[in-house]
């Protein structure tokens, strides 16, 4: 997985009627733009990402 900061990475919910998440992401601290994200999620917490599977990251250009 890569992203630039400024993409929006979206964790789907684990389990049947839990919501998903939506971030901003503010940094990139792997190589490449590798994980983990510091991301803004948008109630306002910012947190540290390491995605999974459940994680998809969605470019500021699409």
């Amino acid at each position: 997985m890569q992203a630039t900061v400024g993409d929006e990475i979206h964790v789907h919910g684990r389990t049947v009627g839990s919501a998903g998440q939506r971030g901003e992401i503010l940094e990139v601290r792997g190589e490449h733009g590798a994980p983990p994200y510091l991301v803004r999620f948008a109630d306002g917490h910012e947190g540290l990402v390491f995605p999974g599977p459940d994680c998809e990251v969605q470019s500021r250009a699409e």
